[in-house]
């Protein structure tokens, strides 16, 4: 199928199966692997689309059943898309509506048709078919649209997950079948198949016969063990094509990014480091600090040395301390912001380590560092997966 984008492999470590590129889309280049920010309803919540251009953001998120929700269709059509909505001038991927399957269960219900939802606004029904998901990512006007999957619970087993396989492979087709503007929009497939090894080759095989601009791999991190998970990953990274961008959906924690870059990954999403920072949680190179913890009452240091986001440039440990502890939104605001530049910063790191061909080495840093040098603190899980890609973290 048409495609408007271009994918160009600029390094790949000479150990491991990451690489770093440039993914060229209609509102500029993005560096990959990269992380990309989830703003649900065409917002950051408490960050302005100002300051996650500042932090060097490139591409985010939003959400197509929520934007179909409210604002809904007929406003977006009058503005002109998401981008002039919003302000932003970069780059967006829509998820497709699909997840909401999982998260909003008990308000669905699913049909070869599509999906019926009950609006968690009003309770009045809507149903989100594979054609009204394009309709809507059409008017959003994405860069990157997700295509409507049959999305389960990675925990489902039995003859479900072969019906969601199936029948996520008949919504591509008519998914692209209703895609308007492959000129400026990109349509993903997404391999679905649970934790069945068989299945997910199977829908690999099946879905890169539409020969779709990228690759996401759903149906994961929804409480599966670990070790299944990246092991699908690395499967799927195996399968795919080469020459395609490959994006592994909901996975944010630094330990999953490093890991999954290692295994192949591109692209990642995560409402996480934006929901953390509403409890306080800031995250940083040597794991996650609790400011609401009393002991950064007197600290006047910054969060995170050496962090130059406008926060940590700014504002004190002890400040953002009593912002959280009061529940004041600048607390939210300002822990935000510095997640989102930490998670940037990591990508950054990991993708110059690439270009310099030094990333096993620069993975046994970034252990030693976030788990306090106490090896027996590295999940079990990381140290096998990174294994099966020639990197000993015990070593």
């Amino acid at each position: 199928m048409k495609s408007a984008l271009t994918f160009e492999t600029v390094a790949k470590c000479s150990t491991t199966k990451a690489r770093v590129a440039v993914l060229t889309l209609p509102h500029g280049p993005v560096d990959t692997p990269v992380f990309m920010p989830v703003g649900t309803q065409g917002t950051m919540k408490g960050v302005l689309p100002d300051q996650l251009e500042e932090l060097g953001c490139q591409i985010m998120l939003n959400n197509t059943y929520h934007l179909g929700l409210k604002p809904g269709k007929e406003t977006l059509d009058l503005v002109g898309g998401a981008h002039t909505f919003q302000s932003w001038r970069r780059n967006l991927l829509t998820d497709s509506g699909g997840f909401q399957m999982v998260s909003l269960l008990k308000l669905a219900h699913i049909t070869e048709e599509g999906v019926e939802f009950a609006s968690p606004h009003d309770g009045s029904l809507m149903m989100l078919t594979p054609e009204h998901s394009m309709e809507l990512q059409n008017t959003i006007g994405a860069d990157i649209m997700m295509q409507l999957d049959d999305v389960i619970s990675s925990l489902v087993s039995g003859p479900r997950v072969e019906e969601a396989m199936w029948r996520s492979i008949r919504w591509l087709d008519r998914c692209i079948k209703a895609h308007t503007k492959p000129e400026t929009q990109n349509l993903f497939a997404i391999i679905q198949g649970g934790l069945n090894i068989e299945l997910r080759k199977k829908c690999v095989e099946e879905m890169v016969k539409r020969d779709t601009p990228g690759y996401a791999v759903g149906g994961l991190s929804g409480g599966e063990e670990k070790d299944v998970f990246w092991k699908i990953v690395s499967l799927c990274t195996d399968l795919l094509p080469k020459n395609k961008p490959i994006y592994c959906m909901g996975v944010g924690y630094a330990e999953d990014l490093v890991v999954c870059v290692a295994l192949g990954v591109d692209m990642f999403d995560c409402v996480f480091p934006t929901r953390t920072a509403r409890f306080g949680n800031a995250l940083t190179m040597n794991g996650t600090v609790s400011l609401k913890s009393g002991k950064y009452a007197t600290d006047f240091g910054p969060i995170e040395e050496g962090c130059d986001c406008s926060t940590c440039k700014n504002y004190t440990r002890s400040y953002v301390h009593l912002c959280v502890t009061t529940k004041d939104t600048v607390g939210c605001h300002l822990v935000s912001i510095h997640n989102l530049a930490f998670q940037l910063r990591l990508m950054k790191q990991m993708r110059e380590s690439i270009e310099k061909d030094g990333f096993p080495a620069w993975i046994k840093q970034f252990f030693h560092s976030y788990f306090g040098g106490d090896k027996s603190k590295y999940p079990e899980w990381t140290i096998n997966a990174l294994q099966s890609v020639g990197v000993d973290l015990l070593k």
